[in-house]
């Protein structure tokens, strides 16, 4: 009887240590959704690459974009991957009427303004930094997530404070559950959504965008990683309502992709 009871004991801590193993891989597996995936090139013609030779092939000139690599000193927090920032610069090329959720340090910002048309007008919101404790975590929303929303609303100035491309800038310092779209509504070309990720902020900055989008304009989700806890929220709202609007995630990034056909 005692062999079979430590029979028992050494199975369960063998899957116990399997589990601990793998918790990562378990996590996405118990986390994926039907979302289908699409290549950068279905996005937009920008995308499409340039035949070099049989085994190369370039990116065209359209999707060539000005960039810059931000020191590791600043100890920014849940930037995008370069692969992401190029798509987004490169829409940024096509849009004049462009929006933010969530300017943070201003990286994602810098980078429209940088590869926007001259006339191109970009709007973001963040929270004013002497806010961040009035901001509520509502039922639905991830305690990880709220954490973050306090440690990456505490800047005042921006990577593109000072520099030229600031007079397409329009910052707008305010809560985006309290931010009224009237004046937005049907007029954005693209819309980039990477403000707090808990579900009632995603949720509300999600369904405000949906109202400003132009016919074919774009919206863009950051960090739609399964199995992530801060992402968590943003997964669950995306899943939600892939009955009722046709969402892509793009593949080899976290980034999600709705069109307004």
């Amino acid at each position: 009887m005692i062999y079979k009871f430590l029979f028992l004991i050494s199975i369960i801590l063998n899957l116990f240590l399997v589990f601990l193993l793998n918790k990562k891989k378990i996590k996405e597996f118990l986390n994926r959704s039907k979302i289908e995936e699409i290549e950068v090139a279905k996005i937009h013609s920008s995308f499409e690459l340039r035949n070099v030779s049989s085994n190369l092939r370039s990116p065209k000139e359209d999707s060539i974009i000005r960039s810059f690599s931000i020191s590791p000193d600043n100890n920014i927090v849940g930037m995008t991957s370069d692969y992401e920032a190029w798509i987004i610069s490169t829409l940024s090329k096509v849009s004049k009427n462009i929006f933010e959720f969530g300017t943070c340090s201003g990286k994602t910002t810098y980078l429209m303004a940088l590869n926007s048309s001259e006339n191109s007008k970009i709007t973001t919101i963040t929270l004013n930094p002497n806010e961040i404790n009035n901001i509520k975590k509502f039922d639905k929303d991830n305690e990880s997530s709220y954490r973050n929303i306090k440690n990456e609303s505490i800047y005042d100035k921006f990577l593109f404070s000072g520099t030229p491309e600031e007079k397409k800038i329009k910052v707008i310092f305010i809560n985006s559950l309290d931010f009224n779209n009237t004046e937005f509504k049907e007029k954005m070309d693209f819309i980039f959504i990477d403000g707090g990720h808990t579900y009632s902020v995603v949720k509300n900055d999600s369904e405000k965008s949906f109202e400003m989008l132009k016919s074919n304009g774009i919206i863009l989700w950051h960090d739609y990683v399964p199995g992530k806890r801060s992402s968590s929220d943003v997964v669950k709202y995306i899943n939600s309502i892939l009955d009722k609007k046709k969402i892509y995630k793009i593949k080899n990034t976290s980034l999600c992709l709705y069109k307004n056909y």
